[in-house]
């Protein structure tokens, strides 16, 4: 039979790279996980890193094409995304909180769950234009801090948007959403094109070109063909996961508009303004 967990044990190699108090604050903070297939990386990087509380949401469920780059086994495939993420997470943590909601974020439940917890995760698929901008919006208003991942083909991109403080995602693509309304074509693929295209001199153009086939392809609605693989995804947990720490351990961290992109492609770090 094996020792009982000890959360002093777990975190103990953490030392020299966590210190103490942050380590404190890292087993109390209540995480919301907003989508939990992109989610998942990071989800599963802070419960080794000892978070020990979190809210999971997402409607969807385990499918076979998830296994490439999210953080699944075979047996998970049928399952919710949520009750699977909470499996892996007790493994790893008998004694973590996680909370569960197999339903997909809106703007009917996103105040609810914003208020639940200290800070936010959001991978909520951009396809659902409105729970962004309700989720982004509720954690403006409680003045809780958020942050947005994105899987990049051979790198990834996070968004921080801190509590209380600089532009919250509402605002950044108000303009955005204006100009596609004017158009009559208020949805995600009007609007993430507009962005991607002030981006897209900044990426890998192997990026550009898929996530521009993907685009076309979700212009009848759809559902998103986005290639994605798992490089990307490990780079979303560990900048993510990375950024968290560095806010609780309060040292500075790049926040919105800009954005932080690392390739693996290209072996380069930048930061990106998406307002401009």
């Amino acid at each position: 039979m094996s020792a009982p967990f000890n959360y002093d044990t777990f975190v103990t190699r953490n030392s020299g790279y966590i210190d103490q108090s942050t380590q404190e604050k890292i087993s109390t903070v209540r995480l919301l996980f907003a989508g939990c297939g992109l989610g998942s990386g990071p989800a599963i990087c802070a419960a080794r890193t000892g978070f020990q509380h979190f809210v999971l949401i997402d409607g969807d469920t385990v499918d076979a094409h998830n296994l490439n780059r999210q953080f699944w086994d075979f047996e998970d495939v049928g399952m919710s995304k949520v009750e699977a993420l909470k499996k892996h997470i007790l493994r790893i943590n008998p004694q973590a909180t996680v909370e569960t909601h197999v339903a997909m974020l809106d703007k009917v439940n996103a105040g609810e769950l914003v208020g639940k917890v200290d800070m936010i995760f959001d991978t909520i698929d951009f396809v659902d234009l409105e729970a962004v901008l309700a989720l982004h919006g509720n954690a403006a208003a409680q003045g809780k801090p958020i942050f947005t991942a994105m899987n990049i083909g051979p790198g990834a991109g996070v968004l921080y948007f801190p509590a209380r403080a600089g532009l919250s995602l509402p605002e950044i693509l108000q303009k955005d959403v204006e100009a596609a309304a004017a158009e009559g074509n208020l949805n995600y693929t009007a609007v993430f094109g507009r962005v991607m295209g002030r981006i897209g001199a900044h990426l890998d153009p192997q990026v550009v070109r898929e996530v521009g086939k993907a685009l076309t392809i979700m212009e009848d609605g759809t559902a998103c063909p986005a290639s994605q693989i798992a490089v990307g995804s490990f780079t979303v947990a560990a900048m993510a996961v990375s950024m968290i720490h560095d806010v609780l351990a309060g040292l500075p961290v790049p926040a919105a508009p800009f954005i932080v992109v690392h390739s693996f492609r290209t072996r380069e770090t930048k930061l990106i303004d998406i307002s401009k």
